[in-house]
């Protein structure tokens, strides 16, 4: 969950789990429709972050609680949550503001089309390891997927395009990150103050030091990378060992993404995307560039000239979705669990790499599963994957 647009950054509620669906077989990765005439419609860039002035250069010397608006944050977390003073005296004494998480946040996003995006995420490499990761998780992943509804391979997917598989969660303390964009970042200082203060919230509820957890330079956290509001609203002890550890508890971090996923609607066994093709000369308006459910039925796109590749009932609502591919235009229809998807990253590029990702594990993985010798499947019982 990360950058201003690339992290994904998450909001609250919980709910109770739904019954999960029946599992139906993974859906095979599935060649896109490319538009060889389309029309002459270039799609909107997506948006870039602003280039701001911080409210003052973050002196590196100086430590964070000698500054007069952290000690006002002190009193304020005393007061309202029961902090002891001096303890978060001592914490912030030993912190400092880091001006490259400033230099990072202000940097212009690049605008990467489909066809260089989706090569970052999906490659060998990734589908290897999340073939790997499957196997040693296979007990918890299905236990996710009884509960919650979620299939694994979508778990995995957003595993390994976060932090591929764990062997990168983030380098950055995660005080130090909330507290530099806390304070000296003023474009987002309201929200950034606010992840702060549940940061504190959780490492005294988890009984973790505020100073030994590090993550990206926004603050996200963990195999997920779960902001730390997404983590006290959607983190589970999903091992019931008595803690939410999403670092370096495979189990937890599965039945985190898992539920992270059940609360914000998704739907088992249904589809997330099918290959379209179009015609016409009214289709293009009916592309969606926001992130917002889809309202449309597919019989109504297809009066307009948009048909999906394979049957779909035409009362289920879907969205156009337009790619640029290596050899034009590609268009897809995106379904409700699609937008489930953009929920975690807000991001269409984000949710077809993690949708196409998690088809090629799949893939992978039935392969294996049909193929493995009954030695070999002794693996798909929980290992210990690191």
């Amino acid at each position: 969950m990360k950058s201003p647009y690339l992290l994904g950054v998450v909001l609250l509620l919980s709910a109770c789990a739904p019954t999960a669906a029946v599992r139906p077989p993974v859906q095979t990765v599935e060649t896109p429709v490319v538009a060889t005439t389309p029309e002459p419609t270039i799609p909107s860039p997506p948006p870039t972050s602003e280039i701001i002035v911080a409210r003052s250069t973050p002196k590196v010397d100086q430590p964070l609680a000698q500054r007069a608006d952290v000690q006002a944050f002190i009193r304020e977390m005393a007061k309202k949550h029961g902090f002891n003073p001096n303890r978060l005296q001592a914490i912030f004494s030993r912190a400092r503001a880091q001006p490259s998480i400033i230099r990072a946040m202000s940097r212009p996003a690049e605008a990467k089309p489909w066809y260089a995006y989706r090569d970052i995420f999906i490659n060998d490499r990734r589908i290897r390891g999340g073939v790997k990761f499957w196997r040693a998780h296979a007990a918890t992943l299905a236990k996710a997927e009884r509960i919650y509804g979620v299939p694994p391979e979508i778990v995995v997917a957003i595993i390994g395009v976060e932090t591929q598989y764990g062997g990168n969660m983030g380098s950055y303390r995660v005080l130090e990150a909330l507290s530099t964009l806390a304070f000296d970042y003023p474009r987002r200082a309201d929200y950034f103050r606010k992840e702060l203060e549940n940061y504190l919230l959780l490492t005294r509820a988890e009984g973790i030091d505020p100073l030994a957890l590090r993550g990206s330079y926004a603050g996200a956290m963990g195999l997920g990378q779960f902001m730390p509001s997404s983590f006290l609203s959607y983190a589970v002890d999903f091992d019931g060992d008595g803690h939410r550890n999403l670092w370096d508890n495979p189990r937890d971090a599965i039945g985190s993404v898992a539920n992270y996923f059940n609360k914000h609607g998704w739907r088992g066994g249904e589809p997330i995307t099918v290959p379209a093709s179009v015609s016409g000369a009214r289709y293009s308006q009916w592309v969606s560039r926001k992130l917002a459910p889809p309202t449309d039925s597919v019989a109504s796109l297809q009066a307009q000239g948009i048909s999906p590749s394979r049957p779909v009932r035409g009362g289920q609502s879907a969205m156009l979705l337009e790619f640029e591919g290596r050899n034009g235009l590609e268009y897809w229809l995106g379904f409700a669990n699609f937008y489930v998807i953009t929920r975690y990253n807000h991001s269409q590029l984000y949710a077809m790499a993690v949708h196409q990702l998690g088809q090629a594990i799949g893939e992978q993985y039935a392969h294996f599963d049909a193929s493995a010798s009954p030695w070999a499947r002794v693996a798909l019982i929980d290992e210990v994957f690191w």
